[in-house]
């Protein structure tokens, strides 16, 4: 099987980048720039990519490689930080910029000729994120594009076939980032594209019941689309070996409880256990503002009545959970960012003892997990269901969550989700919901002055999560949404809509 290594820096696309090159159906695996050389030379690699990253190529602390990584005969692509890397290594100058980029950039290509830019103007929107720039290419690297502010917005040395932009092409906003990508997989690299994903359901399957053998499973079951494809890959490798734990508290969707419920107690062959505890969570969160703050009591209390019910029946054997590519990379890995904490990477109690954890779609993103799903015969509705974060709506109300305001928000975003779906507009979306800010607006209601609750909606499009753009919903339906939502919905008088894609925002508010 042909590859591709993504050599992680520590950036926030860096997963991104890994499923740009799987669309081309070419395997990308991702390793950390700690990885030693000789298991980079030996992993049969058809090309290396270096991501970017949030540090400064010349502050000895920054993470570096070995510049023997350049002449093992691998093709290399550097994106951003891995782009001044490679000027670094190769005797280049990187320094701090005077202005920085960041966002869409116009760049220029000013070597046609170039194979990294075969299909592409001459002239194109990308997009840039980065405070340090390539000064100086390295002695036999021809610059290849500019923008306006950055002398060196890609280089190559053809015949040592090692190329560098400082853009992101696996962003959705640099227009033609993703012919850019093929070029370097195809046409540099010389890849075939005959990697698909048919086996991975036999191949997991068959590893799961290999390192499960007799032993139990206990999965944390949140009734998303994630948690319930790792029950289903689960249910069918071990069957009732596997218990999956549901704890409703409280800061679901309106009637979701149930629907969780009576979907995983009919559709799979496993132990569904249910815990309600509502009124501890609130009483919990009573007067919490800061969203960290909120997420961690959320996790924390989540395992807290999790492991007691696991208690209740036994230790041992493993536990599973339904992370993706997409947490992985925004609860922080090596040395990216952290964007935000994860319900699911709360520490396990000392005194149970696993013997492992298991991931089965920990290398998927969002599309791919919706693949296997429907190629195990989850149904549509099921497959498709809106994603839902961890922490429920605690992470959709700003501020103090209190059970009047759970009750705003699951009334307010029933309707938003009711009129999607009425008007079959809820297939043009990748997700969508209402968030309570904390915002409390003067309004006129029946001739009489409010000062009530505003409720904003969020509505995004994307292919992998890692980026999105704000969703153009008619303005009729939007207003027929904020009419029954200001009519129907006590205590709200306003109701907006967020035209913020991702980046800059995030899909979620908190």
């Amino acid at each position: 099987m042909e590859k591709i290594l993504v050599l992680d820096f520590g950036g926030q696309y860096n997963q991104l980048i890994a499923r740009r090159v799987r669309d081309n159906h070419v395997y990308a695996e991702i390793l950390p720039y700690t990885t030693d050389l000789e298991t980079i030379r030996s992993g049969g690699y058809k090309g290396i990519i270096l991501t970017g990253g949030p540090n400064s190529v010349y502050n000895e602390t920054s993470p570096h490689y070995t510049p023997d990584l350049l002449s093992i005969g691998v093709p290399v692509l550097g994106i951003c930080y891995g782009c001044q890397l490679i000027a670094w290594m190769k005797g280049g100058k990187v320094a701090s910029a005077e202005k920085s980029e960041y966002g869409k950039i116009d760049m220029t290509v000013t070597e046609p000729g170039s194979v990294l830019f075969k299909d592409v103007p001459a002239l194109s929107a990308v997009w840039m994120s980065h405070t340090d720039y390539i000064a100086a290419a390295p002695a036999g690297f021809t610059v290849t594009a500019k923008s306006a502010d950055c002398p060196c917005a890609a280089m190559e040395n053809a015949d040592e076939k090692i190329y560098a932009v400082q853009f992101h092409p696996e962003v959705t906003h640099s227009v033609y980032g993703a012919q850019v990508l093929r070029n370097f997989i195809f046409d540099v690299c010389g890849c075939a594209g005959d990697w698909v994903m048919d086996d991975f359901i036999e191949n997991t399957v068959t590893a799961l019941r290999e390192k499960i053998g007799s032993k139990r499973v206990v999965l944390g079951l949140s009734g998303g689309v994630d948690s319930s494809v790792a029950a289903a890959l689960l249910s069918k490798a071990v069957g009732k070996q596997l218990t999956c734990v549901f704890v409703d508290q409280g800061l679901m969707r309106k009637d979701e409880g149930d629907f969780v419920e009576k979907t995983f107690t009919t559709l799979f062959d496993m132990r569904f256990v249910r815990v309600n505890c509502a009124d501890q969570f609130l009483e919990k969160l009573a007067g919490v503002t800061d969203p960290e703050e909120k997420r961690k009591i959320i996790g924390e209390e989540f395992y807290k009545v999790f492991w007691a019910k696991i208690r209740e029946e036994a230790d041992g054997g493993f536990f599973a959970q339904g992370t993706i590519y997409p947490d992985r990379i925004e609860s922080g890995k090596g040395d990216a960012d952290k964007i935000k904490t994860h319900h699911n990477k709360v520490k396990m109690p000392d005194d149970i003892k696993f013997d492992d954890v298991i991931e089965p779609l920990g290398d998927l993103f969002k599309d791919e997990v919706r693949e296997v799903g429907e190629k195990l015969g989850i149904p549509k509705e099921l497959v498709w269901r809106q994603p839902f974060p961890g922490p429920g709506l605690g992470v959709r109300i700003i501020g103090e969550i209190t059970k009047e305001k759970v009750k705003i928000l699951q009334e307010a975003d029933a309707i938003f989700r009711e009129e999607m779906a009425n008007s079959g507009y809820e297939k043009e979306l990748s997700q969508f919901f209402a968030v309570l800010p904390g915002v409390k607006t003067v309004g006129v209601m029946g001739d009489h002055r409010t000062y009530d609750e505003l409720i904003a909606l969020r509505a995004v499009t994307t292919d992998n999560f890692m980026t999105a753009d704000w969703a153009h919903i008619p303005y009729d339906l939007l207003a027929k949404v904020s009419n029954r939502i200001t009519n129907e919905v006590a205590h709200v008088n306003r109701v907006v809509y967020d035209i913020t894609s991702k980046p800059p925002g995030t899909v979620e508010w908190e």
